[in-house]
């Protein structure tokens, strides 16, 4: 059985010859990831039922991510924490004028055109991973096209704007507590803890948590006024950041802070470790007094907590990391602190994951003619990435797992005799450790003392090569 085998195990599109399909498309996909669909595909015959599977309008998108959530679920419930990571990323198309049904995104200014407004889709995924970075794969996901409103409609009467006033059902935000919401059903024994950046730092966000009793840590936003006593207190209230100031210093830790490339949006930087000074200590997060509820129903008080943490000596010319963490769950010593910032930590991976989408996979260059055809292409390419992306990181989390977790039979024999230029192939898989590193050195990795671990580009192109000489020792030894 091929890996798509395995986890399509339980799908059910209501044709047999689809669901065939859909794992014959996870594995082509996952052996030339970077590939378009034609070339991905073996032949022409391939690559025109691969065209008419996304034209099809009865692939479900949510019968497939079903099944992998369910795949998902059993893989988190061997541990007893797993972290939701939840985010947004924003697809443009706009290079396809042709496409159909594509939303409004962004919206820039031209010298000659007044607005300009980037084509695509949005995808909002939660990402379980465990709280050693491992990704397990997703358990939510929404894949749309942005609406806009009529520009008369996106003023209120007063001038301000129209989604200040809103419900928080009718925002688009409100897809962040759709997919707290689905996380919810997690394996006994198992805690979910969804963790968000800041865009989902609003109060409805928190009382649906609480209402379910979801556990989340988000990083703040806004300098709210908290501990108000009641909705239109001025006395004995004060500023989130504030009242952390007023805590004492709990003690230090020590934040791995990726280096990332200069670009025209953000100042490059250089990896380092950032000791940090933590600080902890609860709070009442009260409802925003313009929130429309209050109309309808009673809006409660919620019990938090924050760990501020800040660094203590940053590099000379670098702004220092700052995060302010709230979440629901108690914290009253700095073990436990310390505890959520490393999970915060781990909010990379999903960032990380969409840059295996975009980068690697190049999904912003299918010409699919139509939105509806791109979210089901997108939908499986999602569940390729994550499959692929967790090859490349599980030699970090747990380099002592056997490589047939991911490689079958013939894969990690072929590989063996490539690499170790011994025709007799071990009687026991080797460690995933052993069977990454002999794939990047078929992609062009030398493996020298002074290299760091092989990059995702270089595993892919030994991926793609292990592929290729796996196919052919298949054909040369069958009868």
């Amino acid at each position: 059985m091929s890996w798509a085998d395995d986890e399509f195990e339980g799908v059910d599109l209501g044709d047999k010859r689809l669901d065939a399909r859909l794992v014959k498309l996870c594995d082509t996909f996952s052996e030339a990831p970077e590939s378009p669909i034609n070339q991905a595909c073996e032949d022409w015959a391939e690559t025109k039922a691969a065209y008419r599977f996304f034209q099809n309008e009865n692939v479900d998108i949510g019968e497939i991510m079903a099944a992998h959530r369910h795949k998902t679920a059993a893989r988190a419930a061997a541990h007893s924490t797993v972290l939701a990571l939840q985010d947004t990323s924003y697809f443009v198309y706009t290079n396809h004028p042709k496409t159909e049904g594509l939303g409004k995104i962004s919206m820039k200014k031209g010298k000659n055109v007044n607005k300009i407004y980037s084509n695509g889709l949005v995808m909002h995924t939660c990402l379980a991973v465990t709280t050693e970075g491992t990704p397990l794969g997703l358990l939510d996901q929404a894949i749309f096209a942005r609406e806009l409103r009529p520009e008369k409609q996106r003023k209120s009467a007063g001038g301000s704007q129209i989604q200040d006033v809103l419900p928080v059902e009718e925002k688009e935000s409100y897809r962040w507590i759709e997919a707290l919401r689905a996380t919810t059903a997690a394996p006994a024994g198992t805690q979910v803890v969804t963790v968000c950046d800041r865009e989902s730092d609003f109060y409805d966000f928190f009382k649906a948590a609480e209402q379910i009793d979801a556990p989340v840590l988000v990083r703040a936003s806004q300098n709210r006024t908290v501990n108000r006593n009641s909705r239109y207190a001025v006395k004995d209230v004060a500023k989130l950041w504030d009242h952390m100031a007023l805590q004492p210093d709990a003690g230090t830790y020590t934040v791995d802070i990726s280096g990332r490339e200069k670009t025209k949006h953000c100042k490059g930087r250089a990896s380092r470790a950032a000791l940090m000074n933590v600080k902890f200590g609860a709070f009442k997060m009260n409802p925003p007094r313009s929130n429309p509820k209050h109309r309808t129903e009673a809006l409660p008080d919620i019990q938090m907590y924050a760990v501020h943490v800040l660094e203590a000596e940053p590099p000379e010319g670098d702004a220092p990391v700052e995060w302010m963490l709230l979440t629901n769950r108690r914290v009253t010593t700095l073990s436990e602190a310390c505890e959520r910032v490393h999970w915060y930590s781990l909010r990379w991976r999903i960032e990380m994951y969409f840059k295996v989408l975009k980068s690697g996979f190049r999904v912003e260059a299918c010409r699919l003619s139509t939105a509806e055809r791109l979210v089901r292409y997108l939908a499986l390419m999602s569940i390729v990435a994550w499959r692929i992306f967790t090859v490349t990181l599980i030699v970090r989390t747990n380099p002592s797992m056997p490589c047939s977790t991911f490689l079958s039979e013939q894969e990690w024999t072929v590989l063996s005799i490539k690499v170790t230029k011994n025709s007799d192939p071990p009687i026991v898989p080797p460690s995933i450790a052993d069977a990454v590193i002999w794939i990047a050195k078929l992609g062009g990795y030398l493996a020298r003392k002074s290299d760091g671990p092989p990059g995702t580009l270089t595993l892919w192109r030994g991926w793609k090569r292990l592929t290729d000489l796996t196919e052919g020792w298949r054909l040369a030894t069958q009868p």
